[in-house]
């Protein structure tokens, strides 16, 4: 085993460099698929180039093939060997990342918004739980379950005249998340839910609000107002349990509704705007181009709407 050398400990917060999801596209070894908002890959070696201490701005799950990986994450270590998964949640601090020769892997790696856009409460539970204990000890078949998703990628990719483009890629994405609840959930023995705290159960509302709102609620005050709780201590468990504020979090499932309805619908913008109740339409070409750099019909045309 090849071990890095432990940071120095008097390395702060704003020494420690930052990996967000626009970074993965430029690892120069292993990546199978990027679209900004899911990525495919089969090595960690160009991570180890960033540093030996970063911090992920993003979901990641590490699958293990053939050999070992070490890592710590937030300052604990973690060992991972064949058939074993690593759950990496976002804001996490990685340092001393190790492998022997043998070491094979496929990672998937998740922008911060994607899991809003299919939530439900069975896996959201599995995630707080994964987040409490993130190594998972998965069978061959799972294993094997699971590794046919990255078959079908790689395929996809080869033979691109033969799928949808994201939109397809999505559905993929959702139907290998479901497979992959299921197989962590039979390896969870405990109930998730009698092992979270009351401000954890409170953040699970909150994000179960978000997923069935549509985007159609834009406030603080309306979320903490349906949770009986106040803005300030709704937002403070936020920041607690996903390093990003409630008005942050409102914003990046709106934008995600947004992106949905004007990539995957055939509804007009006038349609879509009248749908997530904006006052009017000039007003929602506006958030649009803050949030998606474009004006909605732009974004339709660059992001290739209806092929």
């Amino acid at each position: 085993m090849r071990y890095k050398p432990h940071f120095a400990r008097s390395m702060t917060e704003k020494d420690i460099k930052q990996l967000n999801f626009d970074d993965v596209q430029l690892l120069d070894q292993g990546l199978r698929y990027y679209d900004g908002e899911v990525a495919f890959a089969d090595k960690v070696k160009s991570i180890n180039l960033l540093s030996n201490i970063f911090k992920v701005n993003l979901f990641a799950l590490i699958f293990c093939v053939d050999g070992e990986l070490t890592l710590r994450m937030n300052s604990v270590k973690y060992s991972i060997k064949k058939n074993d998964g690593l759950f990496v949640d976002a804001q996490s601090v990685i340092s001393d990342i190790a492998h022997d020769d043998t070491f094979e892997c496929k990672i998937v790696g998740l922008a911060n918004n994607v899991g809003l856009s299919f939530v439900n409460k069975g896996i959201f539970e599995t995630f707080m739980t994964v987040k409490m204990n993130p190594v998972v000890h998965f069978t061959p078949n799972e294993m094997s379950l699971l590794g046919k998703y990255y078959s079908l990628v790689d395929f996809k990719l080869e033979h691109k005249n033969m799928f949808y483009g994201k939109e397809s890629m999505r559905n993929l994405l959702q139907a290998y998340v479901l497979d992959l609840i299921t197989c962590v959930n039979a390896h969870i023995e405990n109930d998730p839910d009698s092992m979270m705290r009351q401000g954890d159960k409170l953040f699970r509302r909150f994000v179960l609000m978000l997923a069935g709102s549509g985007g159609t609620e834009r406030g603080v005050k309306y979320y903490a107002d349906q949770l009986c709780v106040s803005s300030k201590y709704l937002t403070s468990i936020c920041t607690k349990n996903a390093h990003l504020t409630a008005s942050e979090l409102i914003t990046m499932s709106v934008v995600n509704r947004i992106k949905q309805m004007l990539l995957y619908s055939d509804a007009t913008v006038k349609e879509i705007a009248t749908q997530m109740r904006f006052e009017n339409l000039s007003f929602f070409g506006k958030y649009v181009k803050k949030h998606l750099g474009a004006s909605p019909n732009h974004f339709r045309r660059i992001n290739h709407y209806g092929k």
